[in-house]
């Protein structure tokens, strides 16, 4: 599956694009959005009218989904892409740089078993020194991850990118509207194949360049996700992928006297005296109450829903 519209895919086979749509039966044995196609699956689908129009019955059992929560007050999944090996969160070396918000995003990766990679876009606004201060800051909180700094203006970095890109892997693209997630697609397709917008000027933030998920195959045979930017990061149920994000957090946790411990005000909690001592910073500790509480309240609420239905 290459392509998700509303009611209707586009898949490809080894010969061309063909648009698609789903059985009936398949519809009704629908619990969820969970339970639809999604870009990066593999389908068992039929074809029709000279290979001219396809009908899906079935997905092919998924290696990795990647899903958030739907935006706005609505408690449910929403697809993002499946059967990915490594997913690139992309940052603009400007506005856009937020620790608080890459936690976000790892803990979705995480939640996943996906491998996460940061890139760091438009390097060119900094000085190397600048730069490498802001790599450190990421290190500082998440020692193991691998992240990268590109323009797509001076074309720094680029090839550091593209050596990241394996034959036959599944990649993806998340990030905020303007980060140069479309520019960097456009550079590694070698084409200008898709249209790319100015940031707004009057707040510095980025108009929405894709307007849906979408499947490219790269040349050297890798396979590149690109993604609208996403706006607000709502998650559901993701407990062990905060845990991995904040994995200092969680292993003091099991410090605490209590097992049950909120690490809000216990007595006994290791978390808490790790905050007093400056171990672990404020502010990522209030990303991780923040997260968690947000992750229980939701998982409780779309199992509710789910019980109701």
């Amino acid at each position: 599956v290459v392509t998700v519209n509303k009611d209707s895919y586009i898949i490809r086979n080894e010969k061309k694009d063909v648009f698609a749509e789903v059985t009936g039966k398949f519809i009704f044995n629908a619990d969820s959005p969970l339970d639809y196609p999604t870009v990066g699956d593999w389908v068992y689908a039929k074809y029709f009218n000279q290979d001219s129009f396809a009908v899906i019955s079935e997905i092919f059992p998924r290696k990795t989904i990647l899903k958030r929560k739907t935006s706005g007050k609505k408690i449910e999944f929403q697809l993002i892409a499946a059967n990915i090996e490594t997913a690139f969160i992309v940052q603009s070396l400007d506005y856009n740089y937020n620790l608080r918000r890459l936690e976000r995003y790892l803990a979705m990766i995480n939640e996943s078993n996906i491998r996460p990679i940061v890139l760091l876009s438009k390097n060119d606004l900094l000085s190397p020194m600048n730069v490498g201060e802001k790599i450190s800051e990421i290190h500082t909180v998440m020692p193991d991850i691998q992240v990268v700094a590109f323009s797509n203006i001076t074309n720094s970095g680029l090839s550091q990118v593209e050596e990241l890109l394996i034959p036959g892997e599944t990649f993806c693209l998340l990030g905020s509207s303007g980060v140069g997630k479309t520019s960097l697609l456009n550079t590694l397709l070698a084409e200008a194949r898709f249209e790319i917008q100015a940031i707004r000027e009057k707040d510095g933030k980025g108009r929405h360049t894709t307007a849906r998920r979408q499947l490219n195959i790269l040349k050297n045979g890798a396979m590149l996700i690109d993604t609208p930017g996403m706006r607000e990061l709502g998650n559901i149920g993701l407990e062990s992928g905060i845990n991995n994000t904040f994995d200092e957090i969680a292993k003091l946790s099991r410090q605490c006297r209590f097992n049950n411990c909120s690490h809000i005000q216990e007595d006994g909690c290791a978390v808490l005296a790790a905050l007093k001592d400056s171990t672990i910073s404020q502010e990522r500790y209030q990303n991780y109450i923040k997260m968690n509480k947000e992750s229980i309240y939701y998982k409780m609420s779309y199992l509710e829903k789910r019980r109701k239905n």
